[in-house]
């Protein structure tokens, strides 16, 4: 590492658009914070895609470094929870949004929001999970707590199962018992889904089609829906009942064109999932049952790693669905 500074992949303003390069930036500019990281992994998520592409006004103020998660070292810290040497995991916090994120060497941040990373789990598997996996998790605790089990009749349905999202909700989910059923609208996904452990593959055309009723036979005993617009409404009327789905992406827009019938009829559950805004306990829950419940032979299927130049290519890629699984930053190779 440089003595003048340390690297980071820095977003500028130009013209209008939006201009990545890889600069090494003095240490006085770290940003605010009571603990300091020495970064060794963050990921790339759909939103930093968005980000890096100048898309959707996440971030208002350049030079900007983006990577909304990262896994690192502490290596100085003034809050009482951290000690140098400690490892850790950031998610969420609006970090690589209206504050500097994880796609360079150093940073520095509010101690509150970091997680220490659980025992058995290594600093790169932590970003082969990250804030899609940490979300992943989040969704399946949220449809446990509203009754469902593993062993029951049905499946789980999982929408945009070959995204980061769905790759490790479906890995998780099997792990744990349950019968995944996997919607993906690409053929070569097939064969990786089902390494994943999903027992079903379901045609994304099959859930376009609008059912031919406000409710349709019952299938899915519980959903986690990466996708949102029409899918998201087309799967509420195949809820069994007093079933729930859980939402967490909205790739297809957020209309929900549906009737009232399956929340009335059907007694279903429709739970919003945002991994920014749950509590530490939950936070920190949720990173545990991913230490001990997420195989590492299927976690090591989903991830693909990548160093910070490589980046904005694949920002790119993620956008146009073109990434399956989990792409883990490496910021110092």
């Amino acid at each position: 590492m440089s003595k003048a500074g340390y690297k980071a992949l820095v977003l500028e303003e130009s013209d209008g658009k939006i201009v990545p390069s890889i600069q090494t930036i003095n240490y006085n500019r770290l940003p605010e914070g009571d603990v300091t990281v020495a970064v060794s992994y963050s990921t790339l998520n759909y939103k930093d895609g968005l980000i890096i592409q100048g898309l959707g006004r996440l971030v208002r103020q350049y030079p900007h470094v983006p990577g909304i998660d990262f896994a690192g070292i502490v290596i100085d810290s003034k809050h009482a929870g951290f000690k140098s040497g400690d490892q850790v995991i950031l998610t969420g916090w609006r970090v690589g949004e209206i504050s500097w994120g994880g796609y360079c060497t150093r940073t520095r941040v509010n101690g509150d929001w970091l997680v220490k990373l659980p025992d058995g789990m290594a600093l790169k598997d932590s970003m082969a999970i990250g804030t899609a996996g940490l979300t992943a998790m989040l969704a399946i605790q949220a449809l446990e707590d509203h009754g469902m089990t593993p062993g029951g009749e049905g499946e789980v349905l999982v929408t945009g199962a070959s995204g980061g999202v769905g790759s490790v909700a479906t890995a998780a989910l099997a792990s744990l018992g349950y019968v995944v059923a996997a919607c993906t609208g690409r053929t070569e996904n097939h064969e990786y889904l089902k390494k994943l452990g999903a027992a079903v593959i379901v045609g994304r055309a099959e859930l376009e089609e609008a059912p031919r009723g406000s409710l349709v036979s019952e299938r899915w005993v519980g959903a986690i829906d990466n996708v949102g617009g029409p899918i998201l409404a087309n799967l509420l009327a195949s809820m069994h009942y007093q079933a729930s789905c859980a939402a967490v992406g909205l790739a297809a827009g957020p209309a929900l064109t549906t009737s009232v019938i399956p929340f009335l009829l059907r007694a279903v559950n429709l739970l919003g999932i945002d991994s920014n805004l749950c509590s530490m306990e939950r936070r920190r829950s949720a990173w545990r049952r991913l230490a001990t419940e997420l195989p590492k032979d299927k976690l090591a299927a989903i991830t693909i790693e990548a160093n910070l130049t490589a980046v904005p290519e694949q920002a790119g890629k993620i956008l146009k669905g073109g990434v399956r699984g989990r792409i883990v930053i490496d910021v110092n190779g």
